[in-house]
């Protein structure tokens, strides 16, 4: 699509210079009357001067097109050029009475005068031709407007060109003036239409903030807006409400597993009741992240990765797995944040860096400037893998353990502290994955743990 400034500018240069060229149209064509005889006036000599030819003791006016169209475009047309005592005429019936005796012997230059009986006007042009003054007087002449606009033109060609200029450049300020408005008013409802949360879109673009123009828009966005508020709210509703169902009958599934006989049958039951469980734990955690908001402390990150990490050490030892905590520099390890929250998004990492990071022998807790990140030396997540994982149901091994809500949760937790989780990873050379948080403060702490026993 095409610029709206752009084509708004191109379109208005073109209906500004149309204008111009009827108003410069319209001036000459309603130009005086006497200025326009005059003209006149100075159209006729000129074509009368072409024609004459002086040649001894004989004047003579040779038939050019020019006069020829002027003959046939005025009737009443009539006219005397007179050299020294040299004298030619035509349409003598016409002819009113002059005031000057002819031949004219009088100054050069050119003029409209009346006739004696004031009824009428005529042109009297006297130049210079050689030895000779060659003077014409026309009266009745018809021109054609083309001819008095190409005169006019010429001899202003300068002014015109002055004035044509002004007239542009007004156009053009005006137009860029008018596309800077046009265009800032496009951004300033673009820039709060992105203020909006998509997570929670409660906030409308208000009416009073953009032009008339641009109102049928924000409407659209505004009920855009409310419709998928609406659709998020009841999304999060159910699925809360189908977790907080789902509970009751789990239990009382587990409690009849107790009774089957077969060791082997009850074992798997077990397992994927456990699951079923797990499942329905993450997503009410998910409703209750989404639906509330959450009430930031002061948080030690280093104490709460250190704790994190001393409880996963019997699960790591069982692995073969080392976990360590490291600072990396001496980068603040204080955020704002909930404890319980913060240690739930470490636990989901470590756990699932346990549990999916094939082949690992080494994971490490590195305290940050801007959060924690936890890395392992396993064999990586394939390509493109990784920006999968933050989405509900999303395992990085579609065989493992997991209901795939972990990382989603943390995503979740992370956006309601303002800040973000990174998931970075290369096949064969493990995977981070980082929380990092809006801003840290506090002194660092020095600390490395080591977990593994040997």
């Amino acid at each position: 699509m095409k610029s709206i400034a752009r084509t708004f500018a191109f379109s208005l240069g073109i209906a500004a210079t149309t204008i111009f060229l009827i108003m410069l149209g319209l001036f000459i064509w309603r130009y005086p009357t006497e200025e326009r005889e005059f003209r006149a006036c100075q159209v006729v000599a000129a074509v009368l001067d072409r024609a004459t030819v002086i040649e001894g003791q004989r004047l003579i006016i040779r038939s050019t097109p020019a006069l020829e169209e002027l003959k046939l475009d005025s009737p009443n047309l009539w006219y005397v050029v007179s050299a020294g005592d040299l004298l030619s005429e035509y349409g003598s019936e016409h002819r009113p009475p002059l005031p000057f005796v002819l031949p004219y012997h009088g100054p050069i230059g050119s003029s409209v005068f009346s006739t004696l009986d004031q009824k009428s006007t005529f042109c009297l042009s006297a130049v210079q031709r050689g030895p000779l003054r060659l003077a014409m007087m026309v009266g009745e002449p018809q021109v054609r407007f083309g001819r008095i606009a190409r005169t006019f033109l010429l001899r202003r060609v300068f002014s015109i060109a002055l004035v044509a200029l002004a007239f542009a450049a007004t156009v053009a300020i005006g137009s860029a003036l008018a596309a800077r408005f046009v265009s800032r008013s496009i951004e300033r409802v673009a820039r709060r239409a992105l203020a909006i949360d998509p997570s929670a879109p409660q906030g409308l673009i208000s009416l009073s903030e953009v032009p008339r123009e641009l109102k049928p828009l924000v409407e659209a966005l505004n009920r855009a807006f409310g419709e998928i508020d609406a659709y998020i709210r009841m999304q999060r509703r159910f699925l809360g409400n189908a977790a907080h169902q789902l509970r009751t009958p789990l239990t009382l599934l587990r409690a009849k597993i107790e009774d089957v006989p077969e060791p082997a049958l009850k074992a798997e039951l077990v397992r994927d009741v456990r699951r079923l469980t797990s499942l329905v734990s993450a997503m009410l955690d998910l409703a209750r992240l989404q639906n509330h908001a959450i009430e930031k402390r002061p948080i030690d990150l280093a104490q709460i990765t250190l704790d994190v990490l001393a409880d996963f050490s019997p699960s790591a030892l069982d692995a073969g797995i080392e976990l360590a905590l490291e600072h990396e520099g001496r980068g603040p390890s204080v955020v704002q944040g909930v404890d319980a929250a913060i240690r739930s998004a470490l636990a989901n990492l470590v756990g699932n860096a346990l549990i999916h990071a094939h082949g690992a022998r080494r994971i490490v807790a590195t305290i940050g400037c801007d959060g924690v990140a936890i890395h392992d030396d396993g064999a990586g997540l394939p390509d493109g893998a990784e920006h999968r994982l933050t989405e509900p149901f999303q395992t990085g091994n579609a065989a493992g353990a997991g209901a795939g809500l972990g990382l989603s949760i943390v995503r979740e937790i992370m956006a309601a502290h303002g800040g973000e989780l990174v998931v970075a990873s290369a096949p064969g050379y493990g995977t981070t994955m980082r929380l990092r948080f809006a801003a840290a403060a506090g002194p660092a702490r020095s600390a490395q743990l080591d977990l593994q026993e040997h």
